[in-house]
């Protein structure tokens, strides 16, 4: 006969948690791990794990408390001790040093309530993220991944240092982590008449759409807390960490794709985009060109090359920005990211640019819809950055717009008037101002509009795609029909037809 850990746990009187490391260290004799659960003899006894239990104390022989922990933490101190670690180590620090939380019921309460309001945080994160099963370990990954220092930032350009003696302070760190990984939360849970620990510790998450939360950022984090849940030393945590620093960087850039910017006081603060349309190139039909220029440029920017910046223009609902987007999730493994910025933030750029320079990343900037009234004069600050300044442009920093317009700054017939009052002739300064940004835009990228058999030929495709048990000629005829009422031949327009009739088929089902 067998037992599972839970069961276990009650028979013995301590956390599933606790089973479950005892179980992967060896110390219960005849325990299998099948697929993910482990198996345990029945008669198994309960190994003599070194830890002296005292309702009086709280405190564990031979190991430290969470706060000791803590304490040590050399090169992941957090200035903001309002953070979910440190108010929990403050809370067992009293926990473990004060007599009232342990005897006074009252005093108990309020310290409940602050635990609960910690747990909250945690379970914020791991609704924002997506996160489930050990939530305490995942959030203590996504502490380690996030935490931007001067050893992860390096680790994220150059990788570890063999030798180096920053090595030993980051060592230090991980073995205070392996052991927070590790923490027996039995005791206050016992002490306190709680379980939140044990929850969170063995959590089932309720299924969510992808579109709540970051799915790319929800895979990296349980994977790694997952290899970091079976680290046998510190070694192979430091490898773990360091490997992953070094394969997809730290912080907001190491795990999201795209980023839109806020000022905050004379500051700039970078905002991940979340739940990125999905979309790749080859779900934009037709353009084969266009694309192949796009991503020839990219390539070579990707690959440390000499690139231009780019401007797509033409018609709308032509793919510019879809092509953009898709450029950025093909290469967002190789390193790529991408900064949305408006018009009203182009004095910005050059702040943006200083804090980007020295990452080791790709950075696209990215402006859609750009384009100036006569009375606009943002886009001199656009022109000093992209070409022209004192300062240069960073190798890692491309310029990738989208416009309807090709010289994207209006133009009037008396820009081309070449007559002075005085009747001498002269170049248009007019001219050759408005036309100097485009110039700056060392590949520009046309996208027109769809012929009629081109249009078509874009419906078919994608009702095809989608499935559509409308006969051929039934499409172009109701495609047509669409058209003429909603902004004429465009990529966008077929979609939004598909879409349409995707709807009324299911309707009819």
């Amino acid at each position: 006969m067998a037992i599972t850990t839970k069961q276990a746990a009650e028979k013995w009187g301590i956390s599933d948690r606790r089973v479950r490391n005892l179980c992967s260290s060896g110390k219960i004799l005849g325990a299998t791990l099948l697929g993910k659960e482990w198996s345990i003899p029945d008669n198994a006894k309960k190994p003599d794990d070194g830890r002296l239990r005292s309702s009086e104390e709280g405190m564990q022989k031979g190991r430290e408390t969470m706060y000791e922990e803590i304490a040590k933490l050399v090169l992941y101190r957090s200035q903001d001790k309002e953070n979910v670690l440190y108010k929990l180590g403050d809370i067992f620090y009293r926990f473990d040093t004060q007599d009232k939380y342990k005897n006074n019921h009252a005093y108990q309460e309020v310290m409940v309530d602050e635990i609960y309001t910690q747990i909250k945080e945690i379970l914020n994160i791991a609704t924002d993220y997506g996160f489930d099963h050990n939530l305490w370990q995942n959030y203590l990954t996504y502490y380690l991944i996030t935490n931007e220092n001067s050893f992860s930032l390096t680790c994220e350009t150059r990788g570890a240092t063999e030798g180096a003696s920053v090595n030993l302070f980051a060592k230090n760190d991980y073995k205070v982590f392996m052991n927070l990984f590790h923490y027996d939360f039995s005791n206050i849970e016992r002490v306190l008449g709680i379980q939140c620990f044990s929850i969170l510790e063995n959590y089932v998450a309720v299924k969510k759409s992808e579109l709540v939360y970051n799915k790319n950022i929800s895979e990296k984090v349980q994977t790694l807390s997952e290899k970091l849940n079976q680290a046998k030393n510190v070694e192979e945590f430091f490898d773990l960490v360091t490997g992953f620093y070094k394969a997809f960087g730290v912080g907001k850039f190491g795990l999201n794709k795209a980023f839109r910017i806020q000022s905050v006081g004379d500051d700039i603060v970078f905002n991940p985009i979340n739940n990125m349309d999905s979309v790749v190139l080859d779900d934009l039909i037709g353009y084969e060109i266009q694309k192949k220029k796009l991503v020839d440029n990219t390539e070579s920017f990707i690959n440390g090359n000499k690139a231009n910046n780019c401007l797509l223009f033409g018609d709308s609902g032509t793919g510019k920005s879809t092509s953009i987007k898709a450029i950025i999730n093909q290469y967002y493994p190789s390193g790529l990211r991408m900064i949305e910025i408006y018009k009203h933030q182009f004095k910005d750029l050059s702040n943006i640019i200083a804090k980007i320079k020295n990452r080791n990343y790709k950075f696209i900037i990215y402006m859609d819809d750009l384009s100036f009234e006569e009375f606009e004069t943002e886009y001199k600050f656009l022109k000093a950055v992209i070409e022209g300044g004192v300062e240069t442009k960073p190798d890692n920093v491309l310029i990738y717009a989208t416009s309807n317009r090709r010289h994207l700054i209006k133009e009037n017939w008396n820009d081309r008037d070449d007559m002075n009052n005085d009747g001498e002739i002269h170049k248009s300064d007019t001219m050759e101002e408005k036309l100097s940004l485009v110039n700056r835009f060392g590949v520009t990228i046309s996208y027109s509009k769809p012929t009629p058999s081109e249009y078509f030929n874009i419906v078919l495709e994608l009702a095809k795609r989608n499935n559509l048990k409308s006969s051929e000629e039934e499409i172009k005829r109701e495609a047509n029909k669409w058209e003429l009422s909603h902004g004429g031949i465009s990529g966008r327009t077929a979609q939004q037809f598909i879409n349409y009739m995707i709807g009324v088929e299911k309707i009819e089902k």
